[in-house]
């Protein structure tokens, strides 16, 4: 887990402080400041959008791979998606894969929801099912935040192209962003133990269940929700008059407008709260 020697080889997996601060800064040390465009999901984790806007380059939402990719510098995926927890296919990523080769544009995946699939398994984008022989063009940005509940400790990763991680590791050892000893240590320690992940996925799983049918229950509809922390959740309304329909209940959501035009008619639910929280819920949407 440690970063390389400056004078020796640098590895294909580096830590970082968090995924955060990768996201938003990600366009700047990748040298892309200043010209082109980052193509970000439709609906999205808005730190996608502001490290473009950090970075002074454009920023295009779509979900496919389009057909003009003048001026396109960079591409960010993620899935599981947050908030609607959509997973993308093989066959999406593996076009996805496909565009960016093809025109010289690295393809980023935000995996950090990776081990929550609740209906599909999520797969990665440096699988070799996806990504072939080599990880060229390619990188994936995790994190122990979710699987190890492990937020306050700033725990991510970056892996895939070396080219493109060492480019990374470059700017980010002389911008003083290296993760402490002893973060990695309990990095080490939590990447080597799978069971505290079982067990933190089967308790998020328990939740899952009993929230979302109450939600139905409540004439609500969830869309995606297969994987991840969160419910989409719609009653095909404008997001602001689900949010005070759910207020006046005494929960609070976050409205879909928040990431981007597309989620306008939905809200965010979250499995992050306390299993008597979530209880409380359910039973406020009952009554």
């Amino acid at each position: 887990m440690r970063l390389a020697d400056p004078l020796g080889a640098v590895p294909s997996v580096i830590p970082t402080v968090g995924s955060k601060e990768l996201v938003a800064l990600l366009p700047t040390m990748l040298g892309l400041r200043g010209a082109g465009t980052v193509l970000i999901p439709e609906v999205a984790y808005p730190t996608y959008e502001v490290g473009g806007v950090l970075a002074g380059l454009g920023v295009r939402r779509t979900d496919t791979p389009p057909e003009d990719a003048a001026g396109v510098v960079l591409v960010w995926l993620n899935s599981p998606g947050n908030p609607h927890g959509r997973v993308l296919t093989d066959d999406e990523l593996r076009a996805w894969v496909a565009w960016g080769r093809a025109h010289g544009v690295p393809v980023v995946a935000d995996e950090c929801y990776a081990t929550l699939g609740w209906d599909v398994e999520p797969r990665s984008i440096l699988h070799p099912e996806v990504a072939g022989e080599d990880h060229g063009g390619l990188l994936a940005v995790h994190s122990l935040s979710k699987q190890s509940t492990a937020a306050g400790y700033r725990a991510g990763l970056l892996s895939g192209d070396p080219a493109l991680v060492r480019q990374v590791w470059e700017v980010r050892r002389h911008l003083g962003l290296l993760v402490p000893t002893p973060v990695q240590s309990a990095m080490a320690a939590a990447l080597a133990d799978d069971a505290h992940v079982d067990e933190q996925r089967e308790r998020y799983r328990a939740r899952r269940d009993r929230l979302a049918a109450a939600v139905r229950a409540a004439g609500a509809r969830i869309d995606h929700s297969e994987a991840g922390l969160y419910l989409w959740v719609t009653r095909d309304e404008d997001c602001w008059t689900t949010i005070d329909w759910l207020a006046a209940r005494g929960i609070v959501a976050a409205p879909g407008s928040f990431y981007g035009p597309a989620g306008g008619r939905h809200v965010r639910m979250a499995l992050t709260a306390t299993d008597e929280r979530i209880s409380a819920a359910v039973e406020r949407l009952a009554g």
